[in-house]
């Protein structure tokens, strides 16, 4: 390289082998300076870390701040499942008064109200019976049938049918389970949530009622969103618990294998953890919590890590092993290549990685951050400490009588790896053209089938499954899975209740709903509805609303149906005049509670769920909703769970694309800028690019074919292909320029490339599938297996076409750039080397 980067790379060289010790200790004190910020790194998980980057999430975060929900499950609420017995019997209604008491009794609790079956029921026996006292005195004093004719009763009222479970049988007053709620007067932030701080948060609270719970005997569990932070912060500890050694114990392995040599491990092992130390401290002085998005980060830095450290080591021995006199310039002449190859393979990886920050979730967007300073980190120790360490190191043992170990470099001549990596040549460079028109026309269709990949966005991916694997317990203790909880309720309550939103959208209506014609047009949207509405017989979309308490109420109240009929002016049994006196008296019914879950205390806002076909996929849903919310006189938006959703998932699906699109963009237009420095010849950017492209194809290709889709963590598998394709290339080019340009030979170049670097990307593959194996087999969610499972697959496919279809390409370059002599690709036998 020449000009001022030149300069540079020859300052930084001489650096490295004229002052080694000095390069050490800088390294060692910067290290240290960044382990100050360990301490501070904060742990962020779960799906509303991630949501709330979506404008729909905003909409529903001001319709849960709006609207008292009658059984909902919002931020200062505490949820109590009780089962295995019949709920509505004498002890199981003590059972449940008896817990709601010991909560409401605990002052750190903060409880302002709780809600449950039993109060109903209770109150129903006596109406006087306003405290958790009376009510246990009036269940305990109740007959058999009077406690039945009580529940009969009750099961009236609207919020019975929400909180208790689907085989309720009101005749014999049976049913296995109920729900109930506690408010708590404390309201937690996102953030905040499982910080650990004060016993008023919601993660302290929730745990703590569960041992209060249990006191209380039979089977009453705690769920809320307290638990769900804590447990999914406890997910992502346990599964860096149970990978991280697996790794280090796996990299340790390979890296014996590569080096072969106990100083030269200790010296790779020393170099890895400083990356690690440099690029966490970064993220604890920069206040960037870390996400299980991140947990993809080490075996990435390790991935490109050991690949530079493996490259440094094994050409310093070429250099050696070709005849180089002394260790300082065997070391000078490594890195006079190396260090323009570790250049370019650090700008295209970090354009690659960076490529993340133009999505709209910030946690991918910290990641593409944290990616390309953390793969920065590694240029700088594994290609200025480590080669500068290990200098020092070799000068040390040359005066001593430590004993010599296998220092010949892999892929050498007369090794097992170096007969194989250039066998291909043989079949492959006879007809190259041919060769090259397959790949293509490989990648194009598998491209092409891969552009119907899905995007996702579930609860579920952040969540461990009921029942994990039997091996996962065999580990040693400190890495096996603790207990979670999240789950199995999450999947009890969606399969017992008519709480789930899945099935549901919302239309957050803003008014003012008093305005005459407000009710009138809420029952209009609803005709002829969209495909994924479910409809009436009269073909209106079925929905809640305020409107459904109104009838409601009508129908049990004379008094109420008589206000409605002398404000509806055309009889169709919607109010459309005075409608502030309307909802005045339904906010002094008993459908109080009701009401405010639809209707804002100034009756100016108010949200309608329409019931969506259990079939109907989330995209259709969402498009229907927003063609719904359209149909409003008022502004109204589209919301709700399934909305969220599914936003996110589009998200998701952009970020996969743009990022894709980005770093191919810009890692093209860097190469084609730094190959015209520093060859003359531009065009060996697009060949460079071509075995990215192709495992980019050919792995969208195969995450649909194993029904993997783009969820948050493989939405950036794209852009990390390109990352570490992009290694793999630059180094195979880098060497077969300096080679060819040294012999004259390209069809020898090819081989001595093969065998050399060649080699080297073969031990770092390996120690790069090690990690990402650790991942898919030890990891607990769906999230961290599915990327573990496309990594591997991305590192071998990125692997194979460097050392297959690049070579290929690059016989083909030098050929028409007029470089070397006549070889192989003329259909004649180049100079083996």
């Amino acid at each position: 390289m020449s000009g001022y980067g030149g300069r540079l790379l020859d300052w930084i060289d001489m650096w490295i082998v004229d002052r080694p010790g000095t390069v050490v200790i800088v390294f060692l004190l910067i290290t240290a300076g960044f382990a100050t910020g360990l301490d501070d790194i904060t742990m962020s998980s779960g799906t509303e870390q991630i949501a709330q980057d979506v404008p729909a999430y905003d909409t529903y975060q001001r319709m849960e701040d709006d609207f008292t929900f009658t059984f909902g499950q919002g931020t200062d609420t505490t949820q109590l499942i009780q089962t295995n017995e019949n709920v509505l019997s004498r002890e199981g209604l003590l059972r449940m008064l008896e817990t709601q008491q010991r909560l409401s009794d605990r002052e750190d609790f903060r409880v302002a109200d709780s809600t449950s079956v039993a109060n109903l029921v209770a109150r129903e026996l006596d109406p006087s019976a306003t405290t958790l006292d009376a009510q246990i005195r009036a269940v305990e004093q109740a007959s058999d049938a009077e406690r039945r004719a009580a529940v009969r009763r009750a099961s009236r009222h609207p919020s019975f049918g929400l909180a208790i479970s689907d085989d309720f049988n009101q005749r014999e007053a049976y049913a296995s389970s109920t729900l109930a709620v506690v408010e708590h007067d404390v309201y937690v932030e996102s953030s905040d949530v499982g910080s650990g701080g004060e016993a008023t948060q919601l993660t302290d609270i929730q745990l703590e009622a569960r041992r209060v719970t249990d006191s209380v005997g039979g089977d009453v569990r705690v769920f809320g969103s307290g638990i769900i932070s804590y447990e999914n912060s406890k997910i992502l500890e346990d599964s860096l618990r149970a990978t991280i050694p697996a790794v280090v114990v796996l990299l340790l392995l390979f890296l014996a294998i590569a080096y072969r040599d106990p100083f030269d491990l200790a010296l790779g092992v020393l170099a890895l953890s400083m990356a690690l130390i440099w690029t966490f401290g970064f993220m604890g002085l920069a206040n960037i919590p870390f996400t299980q998005l991140l947990v993809s980060l080490p075996p990435l830095l390790l991935a490109i890590g050991v690949d530079f450290g493996v490259h440094t080591i094994n050409r310093y021995r070429e250099e050696l092993a070709d005849g180089v006199a002394d260790r300082r310039s065997a070391m000078d002449g490594a890195m006079r290549h190396l260090l323009v190859a570790f250049f370019l393979v650090t700008g295209t990886s970090v354009i690659g990685f960076s490529a993340n920050m133009t999505s709209g979730l910030g946690m991918i967007r910290d990641f593409g951050l944290v990616a390309a300073v953390g793969i920065t980190f590694d240029a700088l120790v594994f290609g200025v400490f480590l080669p500068a360490a290990k200098l020092l190191v070799e000068r040390a043992r040359a005066g001593t009588r430590l004993p010599a170990f296998n220092s010949k470099p892999l892929g050498s001549e007369d090794s097992m790896l170096g007969r194989l990596m250039p066998l291909h040549l043989t079949v492959t460079s006879q007809a190259p053209k041919l060769f090259l028109v397959a790949v293509l026309l490989l990648a194009a269709v598998s491209g092409y089938h891969g552009s119907g990949v899905d995007s996702s966005f579930e609860d579920e991916d952040f969540l461990p499954p009921e029942e994990l694997p039997a091996y996962l317990y065999s580990l040693p203790e400190p890495m096996q899975p603790g207990e979670y909880t999240t789950t199995r309720d999450v999947n009890f309550i969606e399969d017992h209740f008519e709480t789930s939103n899945r099935d549901t959208v919302t239309v957050y209506v803003e008014g003012p709903m008093y305005r005459d014609d407000a009710l009138e047009s809420i029952a209009r949207a609803g005709d002829d509805p969209p495909d994924s509405f479910v409809t009436d017989e009269t073909n209106h979309a079925r929905s809640e609303s305020i409107l459904t308490v109104i009838r409601t109420y009508a129908r049990e109240s004379p008094e109420f149906a008589r206000l409605v009929a002398a404000n509806d002016a055309n009889g169709n049994g919607i109010p459309d005049d005075n409608l502030r006196d309307v909802y005045d008296a339904l906010l002094a019914s008993p459908y109080e509670d009701r009401a405010e879950s639809y209707l804002t205390a100034d009756y100016h806002n108010t949200r309608v769920v329409y019931s969506v076909e259990a079939d109907a996929t989330r995209a259709d849903t969402t498009v229907d909703a927003a063609e719904m919310a359209d149909r409003y006189r008022f502004e109204a938006v589209e919301t709700g769970g399934t909305v969220v959703f599914q936003r996110v998932a589009d998200t998701i699906f952009a970020t996969a694309v743009t990022s894709l699109g980005t770093a191919l963009i810009l890692a093209g237009l860097f190469l084609l800028f730094i190959y015209y420095l520093l060859v003359g010849d531009p065009r060996l950017a697009p060949v460079t690019m071509l075995p990215i492209i192709v495992t980019a194809t050919l792995l969208v290709g195969t995450m649909r074919v194993i029904g993997v889709p783009f969820n948050t963590l493989t939405a950036t598998i794209l852009s990390i292909t390109v990352g570490i394709g992009i290694d793999y290339a630059v180094h195979v080019v880098h060497r077969f320029v300096d080679e060819v340009d040294a012999s004259g030979d390209p069809h020898g170049a090819a081989i001595i490339t093969l065998r050399g670097t060649g080699g080297a990307l073969a031990g770092s593959m390996l120690t790069t599938l090690s990690g990402a194996g650790a991942l898919y087999f030890l990891s607990i969610t769906p999230l961290l297996k599915q990327f573990g499972l496309l990594l591997s697959i991305s590192v071998t496919y990125a692997f194979l076409n460097s050392v297959i279809v690049l070579p290929i390409a690059l016989l083909l370059w030098a050929r028409r750039s007029g470089r070397g002599q006549p070889s192989a690709v003329d259909g004649r036998e180049g100079t083996p080397a």
